[in-house]
């Protein structure tokens, strides 16, 4: 399969040529090491043992003479080779020395490697369907917002089933690109048992194969959810400090992401709770053996899917985005206020994004979008409805509908 050009590439090529190490973090499978690779001149494959031997015995020396740029792949297998790297970038801290990719993040937010300055940190997800479709380059969906483009739709845009087929289709590239549905489902099928198997061991060894897949399950439930921690205690039958245990080892592995609450002190009473995603929609085929039919019987499933494939393709953008985005969601108690996502731009200006399961959104389903503008009259951009219907149309002061596909769509309006 020829390679498909990533987002994230014109970044990484400029930082390589500046800074003397990078670290390429993502779930595993989203392409990490092909990126990579088309940046290094020696490649060490930490997760074959032939190849991690000599790094476990002696990390520094088995660094030292190898051609540069160095990819160090899947490094949380033997996590001593970040102290390497750090030695290394403190005695010659050329540009283009290193890259570190890993499926794993707990030991790069720990106390134990003090990388500021030595590592940079480039985040790597599933690939969106901009990447799929082959268009780029192309101007990240926030940034034509903040630069008042009316977002417009692609060539050809899905209905409702479509956007759901795409959601399910899976951001991992093997999946997406190179199987049918049936094959898809089993590969889904494995990724989470080799997750909640062996991913999971490697990062956090004691932990219940059974009773975190049983947590998984009840997460993908509940994706785009502001919810109450008991709601996931009982479907998963384990107490408070287990699930707090579980969340963080999902989140050590790249497999889900929380979106935090954002906060104003012109709205009063609003909800701390962040709201869970997982980072990849497609993930409840494997987790919950779901297909397109069975989502479009579940109201509620449909629109957190939804939901949630528009946060992961956002979330593609923001390494890239020159309005350098931040990603929260707003909810007041009792729901007076809800508002799916909530950009907050470099500078102060903020964008609100809400996501509709319906063709024909109307002015009530940007009510809450408008009293977020009034909140904040000063830093509100723009506020959008992505729906699944075919046309971009206004529904208010600074206030418009757009197709979900306008996600993917021309860069001008």
């Amino acid at each position: 399969m020829d390679y498909l050009p990533r987002l994230v590439d014109p970044l990484l090529d400029r930082l390589a040529s500046q800074l003397p190490a990078l670290s390429i973090t993502g779930p595993r499978a989203t392409g990490k090491t092909t990126t990579a690779t088309r940046l290094a001149a020696s490649i060490v494959r930490l997760d074959r043992e032939a190849e991690a031997a000599a790094f476990r015995a002696d990390p520094d020396a088995a660094l030292r003479g190898m051609a540069e740029p160095v990819l160090l792949d899947e490094w949380q297998v033997v996590p001593g080779v970040l102290g390497a790297v750090k030695r290394a970038v403190d005695a010659d801290p050329r540009p283009g020395r290193f890259i570190v990719t890993g499926s794993a993040r707990s030991d790069l937010d720990g106390e134990t490697w003090p990388g500021t300055g030595r590592l940079t940190r480039v985040a790597m997800t599933g690939m969106t369907v901009r990447e799929q479709l082959r268009r780029l380059p192309g101007t990240p969906f926030l940034d034509r917002v903040a630069a008042g483009a009316i977002p417009q739709p692609a060539a050809t845009s899905p209905d409702l089933r479509g956007y759901l087929e795409l959601a399910l289709c899976s951001g991992f590239p093997e999946a997406a690109l190179a199987l049918g549905e049936e094959a898809r489902h089993h590969w889904l099928e494995s990724y989470v048992d080799h997750l909640v198997t062996r991913d999971a061991a490697q990062v956090e060894s004691g932990r219940d194969p059974a009773r975190l897949r049983r947590y998984l399950e009840a997460y993908a439930l509940n994706t785009a959810g502001v919810v109450e921690e008991q709601t996931l205690l009982g479907a998963a039958g384990i107490n408070r400090r287990t699930a707090q245990a579980y969340e963080r080892l999902l989140g050590s592995l790249l497999v889900v992401e929380s979106l935090p609450a954002w906060a104003s002190n012109r709205l009063k009473r609003l909800v701390l709770t962040p709201k869970r995603h997982l980072v990849d929609p497609a993930l409840v085929v494997g987790v919950l053996r779901l297909d397109v039919g069975h989502v479009l019987r579940d109201g509620d499933l449909m629109g957190r899917l939804l939901e949630s494939f528009v946060v992961a393709q956002l979330r593609a953008e923001l390494p890239v985005a020159q309005t350098r985005p931040r990603l929260f969601h707003l909810r007041q108690h009792q729901g007076r206020i809800e508002v799916d996502v909530v950009a907050d731009l470099a500078g102060g200006g903020i964008v609100g994004i809400e996501v509709k399961a319906t063709a024909a959104p109307g002015p009530s389903d940007a009510r809450h979008l408008a009293t977020l503008r009034d909140a904040e009259p000063e830093r509100f951009v723009a506020g959008i409805v992505l729906h699944t219907g075919p046309r971009s149309f206004p529904l208010g002061e600074r206030l418009w509908a757009a197709p979900i596909s306008s996600l993917w769509g021309p860069d001008t309006a």
